[in-house]
């Protein structure tokens, strides 16, 4: 017969949860003494450097001591991206005090979508650009980020809704710029998962 206290001890001995690190690894070789050794290098995200709704240039070192969610959107998109912003306020008002958990929407449409025109959706959202940040730049520079480093769809489309095309997947990015989950930004439930993970990752990355 196992008592309670004995299984309150082999169950505080489990190994706290950890997120997969998702996305396609790097196989790199390398000669060590006259043989050839492989290793492997988790996927992440490219190097960018975008500004955000207040003028301010946003790139890895800004993340640095962060995780954040990330997302593709643009202002006038008349299908999910109203959804999406609701239940990214979620996690907005989740982790308002807490700075080491931030928010990327990345638009897909810059050209109309520039630095005063994000700052005016924002103050409609009535968040603080501290916490959530809404990203504009070069088209193709922000394309190829969603596509390479993020992995989701984002580019123009003329036969979709608005002329754009994105995926509704949030992602969450770990402070070594790893993808740790990817969650559907218009369903509830994800978002719940989302919010779990977040504080899974928080507990692994800042927790000794």
């Amino acid at each position: 017969m196992v008592s309670i206290l004995g299984m309150g001890i082999y169950l505080s001995c489990e190994e706290p949860k950890k997120l997969p690190v998702l996305g396609n690894p790097e196989i790199i070789s390398s000669e060590i003494d006259g043989k050839i050794a492989f290793d492997t290098v988790p996927h992440q995200v490219a190097d960018f450097n975008l500004l955000n709704q207040d003028s301010v240039w946003i790139n890895n070192d800004s993340m640095a001591h962060s995780i954040y969610v990330a997302d593709f959107f643009f202002t006038s998109c008349p299908t999910i991206c109203p959804v999406m912003k609701k239940q990214l306020l979620r996690v907005y008002d989740q982790y308002i005090d807490d700075p080491k958990v931030k928010i990327l929407s990345h638009t897909i449409d810059p050209v109309y979508d520039n630095v005063s025109v994000l700052s005016e959706y924002s103050k409609s959202l009535g968040v603080s650009s501290d916490k959530w940040m809404f990203l504009t730049g070069d088209q193709e520079v922000i394309y190829q980020l969603g596509e390479k480093s993020y992995m989701v769809t984002a580019g123009s489309d003329s036969d979709a809704p608005g002329g754009f095309i994105h995926s509704g997947a949030f992602l969450l990015v770990d402070r070594n710029r790893r993808i740790r989950g990817v969650y559907d930004g218009t369903m509830k439930e994800q978002v719940d998962l989302l919010i779990k993970d977040i504080n899974t990752l928080l507990n692994e990355e800042f927790t000794k």
